[in-house]
């Protein structure tokens, strides 16, 4: 097949990977990417993320479903036809060249024109700020500057898709912080459809327009950071996104007086159920609540619930306590940095029922939250 530029839309249809002794590591995977998206796959550690993405990339076979660009089926197409660039963890640079020419291997193999590859990498070597390491060779730059190369060297052909396994993985947090900004602007400025692989949910919060959230090869839900974050579709996604964890409890609905309650150990909480499922919930049912909609309360006031400080992490720009309590769930809140509790002390607290979540735990699907 002729090179032929897919900068189009991509499109996952029904996708499998089934490897020898019947494991099969992605599941039926249904994906539709835009131009100019930014997709992060993100989940645990042998999830299929990576998998998924070197079936698009051409470097893995599908064993059933198709891979579509620019509405063309790419399944036998090789991963030098396909238009794309791949960024991988250990940055791949050849050793024994200069960091000018690792930039422009792509374009010389191409045959593009000299001036015309001096150009290209000269433009990327300013954005970049490798202006000054050309002449180096990569063993003598560190992580983050090995890394901006591999960027340079796969952003130099103007593909029509980046694809990025865990590009960050081995710097450290302040220049993953810093990395994580430079790719989301060279990204924004190119304007070309990337596909980023990672198991940090923060990563994948910060990054995203959209993230595919990926648990044992199926993938669990779709969206952009703030639809996942505020609908978790499921168990799963809901005690995976978030830092801390949302604090998830298992919970019975209650009726006294006309009024509905979800128990919290010993207490209840009351909730309107006008905005939850016509055909009613479905017990056994887990409840879940973030942090930061867990309050400070009065004593007396009403549905406070009583609890004790167990540990607290105070990192300057926030407050996370960790609560215990008799006969009840741990809990965990966010708060200010100037919280004044000491761990021991007996606090009270108060949840936001119109945060609450509520899940199928035979299922694990969300029913919404309390309020709709």
């Amino acid at each position: 097949m002729e090179n032929r530029n897919f900068a189009g839309d991509l499109q996952i249809s029904k996708v499998n990977k089934w490897y020898p002794g019947d494991v099969h590591a992605v599941k039926d995977m249904d994906m539709e990417i835009k131009r100019g998206e930014f997709i992060v796959f993100v989940g645990p550690s042998g999830c299929g993320k990576t998998t998924l993405l070197r079936m698009i990339a051409g470097l893995e076979s599908i064993s059933s479903g198709e891979v579509v660009m620019d509405g063309r089926i790419v399944n036998k197409v090789p991963p030098k036809n396909r238009d794309i660039a791949m960024v991988f963890q250990n940055y791949a640079l050849y050793p024994n060249m200069k960091v000018k020419d690792n930039i422009a291997f792509p374009l010389k193999m191409q045959h593009i024109g000299k001036t015309e590859i001096e150009r290209r990498a000269a433009e990327l070597a300013q954005k970049l700020e490798l202006e000054t390491l050309l002449e180096r060779k990569p063993g003598a730059l560190s992580g983050g500057q090995r890394q901006r190369v591999a960027l340079a060297r796969a952003m130099i052909r103007k593909p029509g898709l980046f694809l990025m396994d865990e590009p960050l993985a081995n710097l450290d947090a302040k220049l993953r912080t810093e990395m994580r900004r430079e790719i989301i602007t060279l990204q924004r400025e190119l304007g070309v459809t990337t596909i980023y692989v990672t198991h940090d949910q923060t990563e994948a919060m910060t990054m995203g327009t959209r993230i595919a959230v990926i648990n044992g090869g199926v993938l669990q839900q779709f969206g952009t950071p703030q639809e996942i974050y505020r609908n978790p579709a499921n168990l799963f996604v809901a005690g995976f996104i978030g830092s801390p964890n949302m604090n998830l409890w298992d919970t019975k609905l209650v009726t006294y007086q006309g009024q509905h309650y979800l128990t919290l150990g010993n207490t209840h909480i009351p909730i309107d159920v006008s905005n939850l499922p016509a055909d009613g919930l479905r017990e056994p049912l887990k409840a879940g609540i973030r942090p930061e909609h867990i309050v400070p309360a009065a004593p007396d006031e009403p549905h406070a619930v009583r609890m004790k400080i167990n540990i607290l992490e105070n990192t300057g720009r926030e407050a996370a306590v960790f609560l215990t309590g008799a006969d009840m769930p741990n809990l965990t809140v966010v708060t200010d940095a100037d919280f004044s509790g000491q761990v021991g002390q007996e606090v009270y607290i108060r949840l936001k029922p119109e945060k609450i979540h509520l899940f199928n735990i035979e299922t694990g699907s969300a029913y919404g939250n309390a309020y709709g």
